[in-house]
């Protein structure tokens, strides 16, 4: 078991938001919690790239939806699916990060700020990263 995430609630509530944001895929059809984190965290880091690019096109609406749909998956799923009682201190750890990038992201939207969105996708790939090594030592042991 995933220790931040319990594995009823965080399924379905990372199910559901992955879903609310416009990504088609068979998340109904019984990916794992582990498989569910890496979706949202690639979920994640393409809506700040594409926020990036946004910025650079100077296409304030693109921004605009790119940006909400990053903050939206870090809040509604990443978030929400966080187990705070049991999870211990990896899972508040985890919170207060998803909560920091949350605010740099509105922060890059209200000022068009590209450092912000880059300091959000340094500090969420090595958490990304991370989940994808748990899921090759899953697979190997």
């Amino acid at each position: 078991m995933f220790a931040p995430y319990s594995t009823f609630g965080s399924r379905q509530a990372m199910s559901s938001a992955y879903t609310r944001v416009g990504v088609e895929s068979s998340v109904a059809g019984g990916a794992s919690p582990h498989r569910l984190v890496l979706m949202l965290m690639d979920g994640v880091l393409e809506a700040i790239l594409q926020a990036r690019g946004a910025i650079a096109a100077r296409d304030v609406e693109a921004k605009g939806r790119a940006i909400g749909r990053a903050s939206r998956i870090l809040e509604e799923g990443l978030k929400a699916a966080l187990d705070l009682k049991s999870g211990g201190e990896l899972a508040h750890n985890l919170h207060a990060l998803y909560t920091y990038v949350i605010g740099r992201l509105m922060h890059a939207n209200l000022h068009n700020d590209e450092a912000a969105l880059l300091e959000s996708q340094r500090l969420l790939q090595p958490v990304r990263d991370a989940w994808t090594e748990i899921g090759a030592q899953t697979l190997a042991g």
